[in-house]
């Protein structure tokens, strides 16, 4: 079921007690980079010096993503493509992104929960 499915089963339900919701957790994002392994072991080489880097071209099916938050935490997503015909970068930068997406739902969790129970502690 897709955050969006769920969402709206939700708000269906009238569940509105204090939570974190899809517009949240887009909203504590600041930046957004994706990058193949490749794309890394190339920087590698050039801020070392080197004119050229050999790597396998394995290396350009690991797409990863890096979602940078509001506060400065970063999360990482990546999608691997076994057969080099199937890569697709566009497809790739969207599921690692969504694997990034999934680690930031405990985390804003985790930061709602801390601030209901600071509350109720007053």
């Amino acid at each position: 079921m897709s955050d969006s499915a769920i969402e709206k089963e939700i708000q269906e339900k009238g569940l509105t007690a204090p939570r974190v919701t899809p517009t949240d957790l887009q909203a504590n994002i600041s930046t957004v980079y994706y990058f193949t392994a490749g794309d890394g072991v190339h920087g590698v080489a050039v801020s070392e010096g080197q004119s050229q880097s050999n790597y396998s071209s394995g290396l350009d099916l690991l797409t990863f993503c890096v979602i940078v938050l509001r506060n400065g935490f970063t999360v990482t997503g990546e999608s691997a493509c076994a057969s080099p015909e199937n890569f697709n970068a566009e497809l790739g930068q969207k599921i690692a992104r969504q694997n990034a997406e999934q680690k930031i739902w405990p985390l804003m969790g985790y930061a709602l929960k801390q601030q209901l129970a600071d509350q109720a502690a007053q």
